[in-house]
Parts: structure tokens; sequence; C-alpha cells
């Protein structure tokens, strides 16, 4: 039977306010210009100092370090609860676990702050373990994490299946040998999720549910 291993923003959440919001508040604090948040949307999903590299068009670590804590100190207290679940998702997980599957998180944001959104948001029931990055730098990477996650759990990435929507999920999943599924209601653009080639794209999370029906 197959493991299911979900990414969390833009693909059980929209974080979209929340991570923006911080992003504009780390660039404001550190006096860098402050673009609208739709021209943020780019950053939901990919590492987070990997965005601010961009965004301050600088390598160096201490400046990213600063803005990665900026950013922190506002998401931490405001920003994880300016998100929703996107409708279907509850209904979802509700059904891939009472038909005996295994699911996962696997999401580039520090592991502490997703395991206090799902249980914030009632989703934490449904998954057996959360992997995100660390504090320390460890696992920000997805194709890390991905690997880390597939060998502390022994879980053969000929039976897994990697749900999410960028394609820093894709590219993990093909790396790590799991098929992909991308999802289309989240931040990245259907040129980008094709360009990945998935093993499927679906449209909603009844879609979703279908395809991993016969994955």
């Amino acid at each position: 039977m197959p493991t299911f291993l979900f990414d969390l923003d833009g693909t059980l959440t929209e974080p979209f306010v929340g991570i923006t919001s911080s992003v504009q508040y780390a660039l404001k604090g550190l006096g860098a210009p402050v673009p609208e948040a739709d021209e943020l949307r780019f950053t939901i999903g990919p590492p987070l100092g990997k965005s601010f590299e961009i965004l301050l068009n600088t390598a160096e670590k201490a400046v990213i370090d600063e803005a990665v804590r900026l950013y922190r100190e506002r998401y931490a207290k405001v920003g994880l609860f300016e998100n929703y679940v996107y409708d279907g998702i509850p209904e979802l997980l509700t059904t891939l676990r009472n038909a005996g599957h295994e699911l996962f998180v696997c999401t580039s944001k520090l592991r502490p702050v997703a395991e206090q959104v799902l249980e914030h948001f009632k989703l934490a029931p449904f998954f057996s373990k959360v992997y995100g990055s660390e504090a320390d730098g460890r696992f920000e990477g997805k194709v890390e994490l991905l690997a880390h996650l597939l060998d502390q759990q022994s879980v053969d990435p000929n039976g897994a299946v990697m749900i999410g929507d960028r394609m820093h999920d894709l590219i993990a999943a093909r790396e790590n040998g799991v098929r992909s599924v991308a999802v289309m209601w989240g931040h990245g653009s259907r040129e980008e999720l094709e360009m990945h080639k998935p093993w499927q794209i679906v449209e909603t999370p009844v879609q979703l549910g279908d395809a991993l029906a016969v994955a």
C-alpha cells in the first residue's frame, strides 16, 4: 500500500498572507525595498534563505541569517495563523487514513512551526510524523529532507508518492526515486510544474484523491 508524503504550504494550507507579510516585515527591518505581496508569491515553497538571497541580492550569510531571524520573529507570533486549510483537504486525508495509508508531512518550513500549524488547524492526527527543516540549517533542502524521511521511516521509494505545489517537491521526488503529484491550487504555475514532469497534475483535492486511489 503506497505511503503518501505531503508538502504543507500551498498543498494542505494557504499561507500567502502570513508568509508574504512576514517577508515584508523582515525586509522593512533591514531597511531594504519592500515589494507588494503579490511579488513575493515566489517565496512560498523554497527554502527561506534562498528567497532572501534573491530579494536582498546578496549571498552574505550574516545578512541572510538576520532576514530569516526577523521573518521568524513575526511568523511565530502572527504569521502562522494568517493561514487556512484548503477546502476538501480534511475529507481527503480522512479517506486516505481510513483506507490504511500512512501519511507524512515533508516541508521546508521549520519542523516545530509546521507541527504547530498542523495542530492549530487540527490536521496533526492524520500524519504519522512531520519532517521539516531544523533551526541549525539541516534538511533545508527538499532533496535532502525527503531522503532523510525515506531513510528514517524505512519507506521504499517505489511505494511512495510526494504531493506538492512547487518544483522543489517534484525535484526532490525525482532525485529520490519517488513518484510525484503536482497540485494546481497552490503557488506553482502549470508551466513550472509541467517542466518537472510529475506523475500527475491535479486541479482539486477530489482529483487528487482519484489519482492516489490508483497510485
